[in-house]
């Protein structure tokens, strides 16, 4: 081959590595604009040549944003007062994995397309205001590490499936408002020695119960405290009854014993 057709080649190869991928672009592009920055953390972002192309290699110019040969490989924005809703355009960044953007105000559900990220090994969403429930699909992102949804507003209950992702080391759902049992592949015991993730990883649930929480007492205690009264108030009207049937048959005795006030009205009428 002529020297100057290989380099050639080798040229067009290496400005098709440098090549920004559509799919990260639409990723991006979503994302920015489903959110709101206070803070200017994503000025750069506003430029439609830096979201064109993000990467450049090994390297992007853009906050937050880290590539690995071109593509996006690690999005990491936590701490910048965002706000507005997860954009579903993030199941586009495929080769993503690992996105951070907690300590945020991020609001709204998590996007169940996240399940598209099949790479993702860690997946931070803590400390925002997330609502609704924990998408059962992530279980599909096979590869996840770490999934961190602390102190959110998460309702439901967790789902069985993600006690299957047999790599998840770091479980963190604490301070949300989530109920029902913790799944048992989530809670049991691994080589006999304890649970396979802490209670810290499940407090501040009110209505999570089981294995490795405390047993729930105070549900207990109140049960037993409605049984007490509705014994004593039970107790309280009984007593009552009792002494207002004493009263009457005490003083229907009386009237009995005295002459009525009509006998004595007539003994002291004169005869005409």
């Amino acid at each position: 081959m002529p020297p100057l057709l290989l380099l050639f080649l080798l040229l067009h190869l290496f400005s098709t590595s440098l090549m920004a991928d559509p799919d990260d672009q639409r990723c991006l592009s979503g994302l920015f604009h489903s959110l709101s920055d206070p803070t200017g953390a994503l000025q750069n972002w506003s430029s439609p040549s830096s979201l064109s192309s993000p990467c450049n290699g090994f390297t992007s110019i853009l906050p937050g944003v880290t590539c690995n040969n071109g593509r996006v490989y690690k999005l990491s924005l936590s701490g910048h007062s965002l706000s507005g809703q997860l954009s579903p355009s993030l199941s586009n960044c495929t080769n993503l994995q690992s996105l951070d953007l907690s300590s945020n105000e991020l609001t709204g559900p998590i996007p169940v397309s996240l399940s598209s990220l099949l790479n993702l090994a860690v997946l931070n969403l803590s400390a925002n205001q997330l609502s609704g429930e924990i998408p059962p699909s992530l279980s599909l992102c096979a590869y996840l590490n770490v999934i961190d949804l602390h102190s959110n507003e998460l309702t439901g209950q967790i789902p069985d499936q993600i006690g299957l992702l047999v790599r998840l080391s770091a479980f963190d759902i604490s301070n949300n408002k989530l109920s029902g049992p913790i799944p048992y592949l989530l809670a049991n015991k691994t080589n006999g020695l304890g649970p396979r993730f802490n209670a810290s990883s499940f407090m501040g649930n009110k209505e999570l119960y089981g294995y490795p929480l405390p047993p729930m007492k105070n549900k207990g205690l109140s049960v037993l405290a409605i049984v007490f009264i509705g014994l004593g108030s039970g107790l309280v009207s009984l007593i009552l009854s009792f002494t207002a049937v004493c009263i009457w048959l005490r003083f229907t005795d009386q009237e009995s014993s005295n002459p009525g006030e009509e006998g004595k009205i007539s003994h002291l009428m004169p005869d005409y």
